[in-house]
């Protein structure tokens, strides 16, 4: 088994434990081989497990040529991320998350004088202070990682009242 490192944990895990962790994981496209390979299972079991996420709208099926790949569907996670915000917080918390979230970009954006995450990696080029460039690197970085949160946080909030009435269970 290629990742050596969870071997006693992997051990514990039924194949198709395996196979449904490591497809959770995939960001970029994968065979069905190459998960095989990686949780020690055979193609064939493989193929059947990532077939059944693929009808969860767990991952995605691409046809390339004569190669089939797997990869998150991240249209399904992003939805399952939303729903998970509008039950794990209320209006007020997601409001507040978006308000920190504008103001960390404002913040590095006139601490730093860019406009970009990418233009603020490229400001490191004219440093030669180790601590200044690994200072702007994180901050580069936790800026890239909030520009992707911050339509997560607005979907919740722009749903907020839609999810509420079609998250209650009727009895």
């Amino acid at each position: 088994m290629a990742n050596e490192s969870n071997g006693t944990e992997q051990a514990s895990l039924t194949r198709g434990e395996r196979v449904r962790a490591a497809a959770r994981t995939l960001r970029t496209p994968r065979t069905a081989s190459w998960v095989a390979d990686e949780t020690g299972v055979s193609v064939k079991t493989a193929q059947k497990y990532l077939e059944q996420l693929v009808e969860d709208n767990v991952l995605q099926k691409i046809e390339q040529g004569e190669q089939t790949l797997y990869c998150v569907d991240q249209l399904m996670a992003t939805y399952r991320e939303v729903a998970a915000l509008q039950r794990e917080h209320d209006r007020e918390e997601l409001t507040t998350a978006a308000e920190s979230i504008r103001s960390k970009i404002t913040d590095w954006k006139a601490s730093y004088d860019v406009e970009t995450p990418g233009e603020l990696r490229a400001s490191i080029a004219d440093l030669d202070d180790s601590d200044e460039i690994e200072t702007r690197r994180e901050a580069a970085s936790e800026w890239e990682h909030l520009n992707d949160r911050l339509p997560i946080v607005r979907a919740a909030l722009n749903e907020y009242d839609w999810a509420a009435k079609r998250d209650t269970i009727s009895v």
